[in-house]
């Protein structure tokens, strides 16, 4: 196992075709101080088990059972202990609803480390998206209302040039952002996990060393995206007329079905390069492995937390948006004469106060959300509980790392 924040080492597992044999396990009465198993020979049938009966009047009462006789089990309607949970989560398989607990949990838990990676992260972001739209964004053209079909046309055009090129330095630090957020909380969601107190130093330190894989690995997504996007619109623009434009339409959506089912195979890559230590394309292949079988799973609850993520930062935005106008009395006139609006500072500030508050929310839920299915799918099929209980010290389960094993 390696040392924090990775847990253990890709290398043989079940999920890579294997019995799972060399997994570790719990230990037994048999296996304490390497001598024979003390269980008898004789044991009942599994299941076999009755509630025993009432006393006869006059009999003498034998020793009274234990709570795992009859009626309801000491441990639920399984019969078993209920998982361990030396942090924000149960060693266990999750449910849907565990995971979202589980990132709220994290945030809530180390609220002052997660707050000064998100806010600190979101305040500069913000900053440098202001200063970008009001110094280097080029100007809206003017739309001439009486223009005809043609000259229309022309103005969507110019219009949603300067859009692209207004939008790319904002998409630029938006990725940035998102980077050193999800590396710097990617560390603090593992010790989440096991119970294990980090501030910003530690996060930081941990995250470091991986920054520039995970930047290659951050832009490479987009590119491979872009790129499936434009070899599905090429036929219908090169043919043109209505044809094309059905083409277009066909490809737009053949395009946006391969690129969503690629995201979602490869959403695990960045835990998988910051917890193991991997390489970009060996954390794809990582990824791809850990979501084969539970596409649709993954797909479900990244859908979910996306537009849970989505309402908040509506919530949050609209009542800001709203202050924005009311503040900068040249924008909301603008809007009201059906002109571009022009805004000030006092409308770029706002919002930008309000793009701090929803980034303080929804980056460490984005990042709990895929941390945790990361961790899950591989609680699932490489029995990594086992494994993050030793990490944690939990008795039974062999020496954690780094700590001598018992008898040695």
């Amino acid at each position: 196992m390696n040392d924090t924040p990775g847990w253990t080492s890709p290398g043989s597992a079940p999920s890579d075709g294997q019995d799972g044999s060399g997994v570790p396990r719990p230990t037994t009465p048999g296996d304490v101080n390497d001598s024979a198993p003390q269980w008898s020979k004789d044991q009942p049938p599994a299941g076999q088990w009755s509630p025993p009966t009432a006393p006869v009047p006059g009999q003498a009462s034998g020793p009274q059972p234990g709570p795992g006789y009859g009626g309801r089990p000491p441990y639920g309607n399984w019969g078993r202990p209920p998982a361990a949970k030396p942090g924000a989560i149960p060693l266990r398989p999750l449910g849907m609803g565990e995971i979202l607990d589980g990132a709220v949990s994290t945030m809530r838990t180390y609220w002052r480390t997660v707050l000064t990676i998100t806010v600190t992260v979101a305040v500069i972001s913000q900053t440098a998206d202001i200063l970008v739209q009001r110094f280097l964004a080029p100007t809206p053209p003017e739309l001439n209302s009486d223009a005809t079909p043609d000259e229309a046309l022309a103005q969507l055009g110019d219009s949603l040039q300067t859009s692209l090129i207004a939008s790319i330095p904002a998409l630029l630090i938006l990725i940035m952002a998102t980077l050193v957020s999800a590396a710097l909380l990617t560390v603090v969601i593992s010790r989440a996990v096991l119970g294990r107190p980090v501030s910003l130093g530690d996060a930081w330190g941990e995250a470091r060393p991986r920054l520039l894989q995970l930047c290659g690995l951050t832009l490479l997504l987009p590119l491979m995206s872009a790129g499936i996007m434009f070899v599905a619109l090429l036929p219908g623009l090169l043919v043109g007329s209505v044809a094309g434009g059905l083409l277009v339409g066909l490809g737009a959506l053949g395009g946006l079905a391969v690129v969503i089912w690629l995201m979602v195979r490869f959403s695990l890559a960045s835990p998988a390069l910051m917890l193991e230590r991997q390489g970009v394309i060996t954390s794809l292949k990582r990824s791809a492995k850990l979501v084969q079988g539970s596409w649709w799973r993954i797909f479900g609850i990244t859908l979910l937390t996306q537009l849970i993520l989505f309402l908040v930062a509506l919530i949050v935005a609209v009542p800001f948006a709203i202050i924005a106008y009311a503040v900068d009395g040249g924008g909301f006139d603008s809007l009201l004469s059906g002109s571009t609006p022009e805004f000030g500072w006092p409308f770029l500030i706002v919002n930008g106060i309000g793009g701090v508050i929803i980034s303080a929310i929804t980056y460490p839920i984005s990042a709990g959300v895929t941390v945790l299915l990361y961790v899950d799918q591989r609680i699932r099929r490489e029995a990594l509980d086992l494994e993050l209980a030793r990490a944690a010290g939990l008795p039974g389960y062999g020496p954690a790392p780094g700590e001598p094993a018992t008898g040695s």
